[in-house]
C-alpha cells in the first residue's frame, strides 16, 4: 500500500495476524537468553503449586518480542519503504499472563500516522489477545516509522 493508503487507515484495524503459540520449549529459550530464569517460568510444578497461574507462563517481555514477527504477516507493506523501525511505545500494559502452550494473536488498530517526505510513522494500538481468555495478554501504542525513497 501506498504510504498515503496506509495514513488514510486511521481508526481502523490495519491487521490481525495468525495464532501463534507460546510453548514451553520457546519460554525456556527466552528464560536463558535473557538471563531471566524465575520459576514461574521454567518449572511447571512448583509454579503449579506456589503461583496462581496453574503452571507456568511467558515472560511478558517474551509476548512483547513477538510483535515483529506478528506485524510481518499482518500489516500491509509500505510501498516506497527502504526500511523500517522500532521507534518505541506511548504506553504498554502486561495485563494477563500467557499460560506456557497457549496461543495468541494481535489485533494492529492504526491510531494516527504522520507522513513525511522522509518517512511515515505508524502509532498503533495493539492488542495481544490470548485465545479462549477474558482479557488481553497486552495493549500497548506502538511507534513504528518506515523509511521512505
Amino acid at each position: 500500500m501506498s504510504p498515503e493508503d496506509i495514513a488514510a487507515q486511521a481508526g481502523q484495524t490495519l491487521g490481525l495476524s495468525r495464532w501463534l503459540t507460546l510453548d514451553q520449549d520457546r519460554i525456556t529459550a527466552f528464560a536463558e537468553v535473557t538471563e531471566d530464569r524465575q520459576f514461574i517460568h521454567l518449572d511447571p510444578v512448583r509454579a503449579a503449586a506456589e503461583t496462581p497461574f496453574g503452571g507456568t507462563i511467558a515472560h511478558g517481555f517474551l509476548t512483547l518480542s513477538m510483535l515483529p514477527t506478528l506485524a510481518y504477516e499482518a500489516l500491509p507493506a509500505v510501498s516506497g519503504a527502504t526500511g523500517s523501525v522500532n521507534y518505541g511505545f506511548d504506553r504498554l500494559r502486561f495485563v494477563s499472563p500467557v499460560p506456557s502452550g497457549a496461543r495468541m494473536r494481535a489485533r494492529f488498530d492504526l491510531h494516527h500516522a504522520d507522513l513525511t517526505p522522509a518517512h511515515l510513522t505508524l502509532h498503533m494500538d495493539v492488542t495481544v489477545e490470548i485465545e479462549n481468555a477474558p482479557k488481553p495478554a497486552l495493549a500497548a501504542r506502538w511507534i513504528t516509522r518506515h523509511l521512505l525513497t
